[in-house]
């Protein structure tokens, strides 16, 4: 599953608002607020449809691997 700070950093290298998020992936943007701001964790069918439509445009999630999760833009 993605992190909030996956989510903060991954709309940050596709230049998204929170609002783009909210339209590109059909959660309400008070969702992807919340979870942002660590005040909510949401279902794992949200975060699943977060983290594909994230790859869908470009970005790659990269797993624990000693020195922390991540994202970055795939070649």
């Amino acid at each position: 599953m993605i992190k909030s700070a996956q989510c903060r950093a991954a709309r940050g290298l596709i230049q998204w608002s929170q609002n783009d998020l909210a339209s590109a992936s059909e959660i309400s943007s008070v969702t992807i607020r919340n979870f942002e701001k660590d005040k909510t964790v949401p279902q794992k069918a949200t975060l699943i449809v977060l983290r594909q439509t994230f790859e869908a445009a470009g970005v790659e999630f990269i797993p624990e691997n000693g020195g922390g999760v991540g994202v970055r833009l795939k070649k």
